[in-house]
């Protein structure tokens, strides 16, 4: 991803930034941009003076590390996804961010998606009503076993720190929290390496409580082909359904609950119309993350993604493993300091051996900073 947007800097495509420099722990990939000043660390060239702000794009425990010299440097700063790892780096990651002056952003870049744009906006105005039920069954995230051999940090507990919950499905999880908000509860069923030849987990499914009643089943695997990508909600004012290219809704001419006490009939449903909202495309994405990072800094503009909300994506999926490891309903706020001795745990008592298969690309530190 580093390599991605050094490319959409140079190729003109955010306007407002230049590529100054780039860090990669391998020298090679100062050839990738010649006309950038080259670092052997990400750590090297924060604190060189060269640059505005940086991204972010190594492994996720680094993003804490680096993160954090990015900020005390007083640079403006965009993290991958996962912002951090934990919950308890998260927090110290979020606790450096002293300066508002600086602009400080996360990469969720299905935020830009008109599809999940106009389903925020609809829920937050309240026209679906109250929601009672979500289900999200997100199995097209499928990665074969050259993918998790293709770098010795990927699918480990040291290296990555997690599976498919740490490395796709933020982007889910973000989306989640931010359409739904945070459970009061979540108990999940993990398999570790169900599909692979992995130590982390590939496989979940998870039940989500909220203090208002509604419950939630997320779903997601990277073993699964073809896969589907589907979102349904259960509201007072119908289902509505998040698939492909369209937002379906059917819609209750009444709501539900007021229909169950009114009616007279005891199998009537009530009576509905069908609504279809096309989407042609799925935004900006990664672009438009960082047009919209440009611009905060630049024009001022409304942060799309600030980092300090990544830290709720991060606690569902260390919610999810830590219930799933350990065979338990997890309360939410998730105990930060309890999940961090887990997860060190898994680290310190780790057997899994990875053969790592030479791609000729870089597996460890790569950050671009303009």
């Amino acid at each position: 991803m580093g390599k991605a947007h050094s490319q959409s800097v140079t190729d003109g495509k955010v306007p407002g930034m230049e590529l100054a420099a780039i860090a990669d722990l391998l020298p090679e990939k100062a050839e990738l941009f010649p006309q950038a000043k080259f670092f052997n660390s990400g750590a090297e060239l924060i604190a060189s003076g060269e640059v505005d702000a940086v991204i972010i794009a190594t492994p996720h425990y680094d993003h804490t590390t680096l993160g954090i010299a990015a900020l005390e440097a007083g640079l403006h700063l965009i993290v991958e996804k996962p912002i951090s790892v934990h919950k308890a780096d998260c927090e110290k990651l979020i606790a450096a961010h002293t300066n508002k002056d600086q602009v400080f952003a996360a990469m969720f870049n299905q935020r830009t998606d008109p599809r999940y744009i106009k389903l925020k906006k609809m829920i937050d105005s309240g026209e679906f009503g109250k929601i009672n039920r979500v289900q999200w069954t997100i199995t097209d995230w499928f990665r074969s076993e050259q993918y998790y051999s293709s770098g010795g940090w990927r699918a480990t507990w040291k290296g990555e720190g997690g599976g498919v919950l740490l490395n796709q499905c933020p982007h889910q999880l973000d989306l989640w929290q931010w359409l739904f908000g945070v459970p009061s509860s979540v108990r999940a069923h993990i398999e570790i390496g169900r599909f692979h030849d992995i130590e982390v987990e590939d496989d979940v499914t998870a039940y989500l409580r909220y203090d208002d009643g509604m419950s939630g089943v997320f779903i997601t695997t990277t073993g699964e082909a073809p896969g589907t990508n589907r979102l349904e909600i259960a509201a007072e004012k119908g289902r509505i359904i998040v698939e492909g290219t369209n937002i379906s809704w059917t819609r209750n001419e009444v709501e539900t609950s007021e229909h169950s006490s009114t009616t007279d009939q005891g199998f009537a449903r009530p009576e509905t119309w069908d609504i279809e909202i096309p989407f042609q495309d799925k935004g900006e994405q990664h672009l438009g993350i960082m047009k919209n990072f440009a611009n905060t800094i630049l024009k001022g503009e409304k942060l799309i993604a600030p980092a300090e909300e990544g830290i709720h994506s991060v606690e569902l999926a260390n919610a999810m493993i830590y219930s799933g490891t350990n065979d338990c309903t997890v309360t939410m706020p998730l105990d930060a300091a309890a999940y961090e001795t887990m997860l060190m745990d898994k680290i310190k008592n780790s057997t899994h051996v990875k053969k790592v298969k030479n791609t000729g690309a870089s597996t460890d530190d790569f950050s671009n900073s303009f």
